[in-house]
Parts: structure tokens; sequence; C-alpha cells
């Protein structure tokens, strides 16, 4: 398995250089194909007007939205005119997770940005919350503040759910790839030690039958504690540039309402993400 196409969504409102930055050597070092895309939607005011005051409004705001997409599309090509191999646009007048999400048939892996914890314009921007949903590809999130594809430590965030196992499968291209690849698992208060750690072997076996060395670890229960906290401590001891985990292991009501390790791994702003529903 390889990534042949890289897929980057790219955002209205907000900074756009590090997904580039990111998805380009994604591209680079898999010779693969990159494709970039944007959308953006007017969206209408609370209060609005009609008549001819309504469709000046309407031309000005859309005149505004057709702007934004043609310099994302001239930041998209300043970015990856040096990378080689095939480079495609698509943008269009559309809400963005809906023309991401019919994008996203032609790609390997999408690239996006990270999700700030407030609200974020739906017109604007595809969440990638709903990306990992529903796209039916794993999801690279790039925070701001990351600026290359580090691969030197990775860690792998067990469970043994099919997210999990769908998530690093997906991740092979990359493991192989890695320098240090770390496979951990946060267990539950009362789960089998020894029957957490059996499982995590068995994944470093897989793994290395693979072609890609792993080691495996159980961390320790942390009295009050909850697992992305956990999780952060381990990547932060590790160094790790990326991590990889399933999406949303309970139901997503669970993980809006709650918060959870999906929501952290999505919000958080030191490292790289690759996430499989």
């Amino acid at each position: 398995m390889t990534y042949a196409t890289v897929m980057v969504s790219l955002a209205l409102d907000q900074s756009n250089e590090a997904r580039l930055q990111v998805a380009g050597e994604l591209a680079e070092r898999f010779e693969a194909a990159i494709i970039g895309v944007a959308a953006g939607q007017f969206a209408p005011p609370l209060y609005f007007t009609d008549g001819a005051e309504a469709q000046s409004l309407i031309d000005q705001e859309e005149a505004s939205i057709r702007k934004r997409l043609a310099d994302l599309e001239a930041q998209f090509r300043a970015a990856t005119k040096a990378r080689g191999g095939r480079v495609e646009w698509r943008g269009a007048m559309d809400f963005p997770t809906r023309f991401v999400l019919a994008q996203a048939r032609c790609a390997d892996i999408i690239v996006s940005g990270g999700h700030s914890p407030a609200f974020s314009d739906a017109f604007a921007l595809a969440s990638p919350k709903d990306l990992v949903m529903q796209a039916g590809r794993p999801l690279l999130v790039v925070p701001d503040k990351v600026n290359w594809l580090d691969l030197r430590s990775v860690l792998v965030a067990w469970k043994d759910t099919p997210e999990a196992r769908r998530a690093v499968a997906d991740a092979l291209p990359m493991l192989r790839k890695a320098r240090d690849v770390t496979i951990v698992e946060i267990p539950e208060r009362d789960d089998d030690r020894s029957a957490v750690m059996a499982g995590v072997t068995d994944v470093a076996a897989w793994l290395a039958r693979h072609g890609v060395t792993a080691s495996a670890r159980v961390s320790e229960v942390v009295r009050n504690a909850t697992a992305a906290a956990q999780l952060e401590q381990v990547a932060g001891d590790l160094g790790a540039g990326l991590i990889v985990a399933g999406a949303y292991g309970h139901s997503r009501f669970r993980e809006l309402i709650l918060g959870g390790v999906t929501e952290y791994l999505v919000t958080q702003s030191a490292r790289s993400v690759l996430l499989s529903h």
C-alpha cells in the first residue's frame, strides 16, 4: 500500500500554510499526485433585506468568496510548484464539508488543518470532525504550529477497536518511513493488564510482518487523569511528531458532549495526527 493521491483541504478563514507544507512533503515522499480543494458558501445574515438590496448583497458576498477561492488556488499552486508530480485544483461555491467529501473519492489520504475548540464557520471551513467521520479515507490533521512532517517518532494510540485497526493499516506507508514507532495502550482501571499487553504485542508483530519495527507498551493507570491527558504525557515523553489513532471509538454524541481522546486529537496544536474511522 502507498499513497498515490494526496488531497489537501483548504479553509477560507484559517491559515493554510502548515497543511500545505505537510501535504506537499507527503506527496513528495510518496511520489504522489496532489489535489487542492476548497469551497465557500454565502452565509445570509440573521436579519435579511429583500428585493434589489438583497440581490446586491448576495452578489457582493459571492464575488468576495470567488476572489478568496482564486487566492487560495494561487497559494496552493505557489506552494506546490516546486514539488514535481501532478498537481490539480478543485474549488466551488458550495458548503465546504459537502464539497470536500464529494471529492474524497479520488484521494488516498486527506490533509486538513486542526479544529479550534471555538465555533467555526461551516460556510468557510470543512470541519476535520466531519471529514474523518464521513470521508471513508484517513485524515491527517495538521495544526497551524506544525511546519513539517516529523516521522522521527510515531505514536500509535492503540485501543482494540475497528477504528484503531483501520488507522494502523491506513498509516502503514508512513510507519514504514518512520525512525521509531511505539504502540501504546492506555488501559481502563479494570482491564487485565496482561491481556492488554498481549494485544499490543500482537499489533507490533503484525507491523513487523509489514516491514515496520515497533515497540509495544502499556501505560500505567493514572488516577483522576483523563485518557487524553495521559496520551499527551506519553506523546511528550516520546517526542512524537505524529500520532496514529482511531476516531470516535465511542458514539459521536458522547464525544461531542463529553470531549474525549478524539476531541483532544483534533484540537491539540503540538503534532500531526492521522485519524481513521
